[in-house]
């Protein structure tokens, strides 16, 4: 049975959550005010550049007088800096906040336990810790930007029943059912980037973006290193930020950067690297094959999601990736579609 602390720290990832695609490059954060056993006010960071969830949740409470009694849960340690809103230890201070419960700490090093030291410094009691695994799950992502500076990166891709992923053209085939699309539109709302080779680019001609899904499109990332692809494909439409890695050029424009990269030095480095500067938090990877492979063997990648058709066969062309030997995590069946769901367990703490 949970205890009274980590029910209302429940509360507050499920707070925090609501948040999930819109608080790139920031964290999801929730937050919940309890004065003898009852929520009186409650909140989470809504957007990038908003008030922080703590804000949100004091603002909630109508009678303040009661916030020096109230115990405070937040999923992420209160900031102790001024970026696009002040620290939220400081409010918290100043609202006479004396009883702090944290479920992580913040990894970025801009705060990295300076706010529980405001706190603590100005005599709250703070306990860290409460249903910590539940709160790195969460914000997976955020961990691993800052522990292994770079985004985290999560593969997909859909193949035949007989894997294989196109045909042996390059043509484009439709492999996966039409509740499937919409899941992976679902998934681009969620993830801060995009990311294809020059291959797909130049033979599926994707939009990439999140037409049949409510929410905001990614940041499109394509790879082409000699600047060969048509400008006419949607990816140069600059309906969405667009970054184009290359050898050849550097050049940034309204809604899309060519960033030139060293042709004598690893390709994928370099591209994580500027992705991190970007402060890119998560990067959806959806082909094509080598882009994919590259990463599996380069083991730059922290989910893979697969969609194998139950039905659909080529009988030949381009092969599905291959190279994941990380457990299954789990699967589930959408429509005619087997979805995979793997989790790199080498980055797990």
């Amino acid at each position: 049975m949970l205890s009274s602390d980590e029910l209302y720290m429940r509360r507050a990832l499920e707070l925090a959550r609501w948040g999930s695609g819109f608080t790139y490059p920031n964290p999801m954060v929730g937050c919940v005010v309890v004065h003898e056993g009852r929520i009186i006010g409650e909140g989470w960071h809504r957007q990038y550049g908003g008030p922080h969830a703590e804000v949100n949740a004091i603002a909630a409470v109508e009678d303040k007088s009661l916030l020096p009694k109230s115990r405070v849960y937040v999923t992420l340690e209160p900031c102790s800096h001024f970026g696009k809103t002040p620290p939220c230890a400081d409010l918290l201070i100043s609202s006479g906040v004396e009883d702090v419960v944290i479920c992580n700490t913040d990894p970025n090093p801009l705060v990295a336990g300076q706010g529980i030291k405001k706190l603590f410094e100005a005599g709250a009691q703070v306990q860290v810790g409460v249903l910590e695994e539940e709160g790195l799950e969460l914000n997976k992502r955020f961990f691993t930007f800052h522990s292994q500076k770079r985004p985290y990166i999560l593969l997909k891709w859909a193949e035949t029943a007989d894997a294989y992923i196109a045909a042996t053209d390059y043509k484009q085939e439709q492999i996966s059912g039409k509740l499937a699309q919409r899941v992976v539109h679902m998934w681009r709302s969620e993830e801060q980037a995009i990311m294809v080779g020059s291959r797909t680019a130049l033979y599926d001609n994707p939009r990439l973006n999140t037409r049949l899904w409510a929410g905001r499109s990614p940041t499109r990332v394509v790879i082409d290193k000699n600047l060969l692809l048509p400008g006419h494909l949607h990816l140069f439409d600059r309906s969405q930020p667009t970054v184009i890695y290359n050898y050849r050029k550097q050049e940034a424009g309204e809604n899309l950067d060519y960033v030139q990269l060293r042709e004598q030095e690893p390709l994928l480095p370099q591209l994580m690297q500027d992705l991190h500067r970007r402060n890119v938090l998560s990067v959806l990877v959806e082909g094509g094959t080598f882009l994919l492979e590259s990463l599996l063997q380069a083991n730059l990648w922290d989910e893979a999601i697969v969609l194998k058709s139950r039905h659909k066969t080529l009988g030949n062309g381009i092969k599905a990736p291959t190279g994941i030997y990380s457990p299954l995590l789990h699967t589930q069946t959408l429509g005619p579609d087997q979805l995979l769901h793997y989790r790199n367990n080498s980055f797990i703490s």
